[in-house]
């Protein structure tokens, strides 16, 4: 059972969970090549980039955790929230809201 009530609970968590500057950053790298290897998935119809998006993605962010933060990602325990904080983080990264 999760301690969060929501995921506006659970964000200030998933923030805290990624201060260092460098993690973030990797967090962002690895969500961008996600979303251009799932756009080429769709565009070349070759399922085995959608692998290839999930290994970077995942990739970049649990270097930044393992080099950086040094703690487990959220996503070995809260899996649905953490994927969701992830793009909310991108977002704000995007929009300036985080510094990147």
């Amino acid at each position: 059972m999760s301690k969060f009530q929501g995921f506006a609970q659970f964000y200030p968590f998933y923030l805290a969970e990624h201060q260092h500057r460098l993690c973030r950053r990797l967090h962002f790298i690895g969500s961008s090549l996600a979303l251009a290897l799932l756009s080429a998935a769709a565009w070349r119809a070759e399922p085995t980039l959608i692998f290839l998006a999930l290994v970077s993605g995942y990739g970049c962010a649990w270097a930044g955790h393992y080099f950086y933060e040094h703690n487990r990602p959220a996503t070995l325990k809260h899996p649905f929230y953490s994927f969701i904080g992830d793009w909310v983080m991108f977002k704000d990264m995007m929009i300036g809201k985080l510094t990147f």
